[in-house]
């Protein structure tokens, strides 16, 4: 059998390469793409990302727990109107547990604001709540005579320090990296979904006909038979 022609071998060997592309292009399913695609911009239409929405409730805790802590030491120490009319109206910094509270509120409203109404994707309005935070808890236990007031002198300021930082954690190594992740998943699955548009549809591989190798050497032995057969008839 003699070998195949170099303009045939080429052909060949366009052809498979012509294949392989296609079925690489075929791989990208459009029906999955536009499932993440809409997956996608469904939880851009809550409007607020699931982790974002534990941070807040988490925030929600915090003034909730220092309030009914700040109510309890009320209650304990002489009844709820004496000792709120003693805290509040008689404000003492040094002996007052009202500021703690109104810390509380201070957290509270400057992160719902922050992160559930404008949304922010940035620390600074949790680095101020926890540096303010911070620096007053500690003025306070250096100035004020609250351990001499019982137990609830060391579980408020301690209580509000650590809600303080756990918040500022959980937002920064939480919140903010994991909504930039499904951000940039978004931006990828949305560009696949553009190129997948572009490839033209309709395409199959019946379209892109080769002849196969055995026609190729049939043809061929087919010669081959003509040329033996030709001194027989001459004969």
């Amino acid at each position: 059998m003699n070998p195949l022609p170099e303009d045939m071998e080429n052909t060949l060997t366009g052809s498979q390469s012509s294949h392989a592309s296609v079925r690489d292009i075929h791989s990208i399913n459009p029906t999955q793409l536009m499932a993440r695609i809409e997956s996608y911009e469904g939880r851009e239409k809550k409007g607020i990302s699931d982790v974002r929405r534990t941070f807040c409730l988490f925030v929600t805790f915090d003034l909730l727990f220092v309030t009914l802590l700040w109510i309890i030491e009320l209650n304990v120490n002489g009844g709820i109107e004496n000792t709120l009319e003693k805290e509040v109206v008689q404000y003492d910094y040094y002996s007052s547990y009202f500021d703690i509270f109104l810390l509380a509120v201070f957290r509270f409203k400057v992160l719902i604001l922050a992160y559930a109404v404008c949304r922010l994707r940035h620390w600074w309005a949790i680095a101020l709540t926890t540096a303010v935070t911070s620096a007053f808890l500690l003025a306070k236990v250096i100035l004020s005579k609250l351990f001499s007031q019982g137990a609830f002198g060391y579980v408020l300021p301690i209580i509000s320090f650590i809600l303080a930082w756990i918040e500022t954690w959980f937002l920064d190594f939480k919140v903010l990296p994991q909504e930039a992740e499904e951000e940039n998943r978004l931006l990828i699955v949305q560009d696949a979904s553009e190129r997948a548009a572009l490839i033209p549809g309709g395409l199959s591989d019946g379209q892109f006909y080769s002849p196969p190798e055995s026609e190729a050497g049939s043809e061929n032995e087919a010669e081959e038979k003509q040329d033996s057969e030709k001194p027989l008839l001459e004969l």
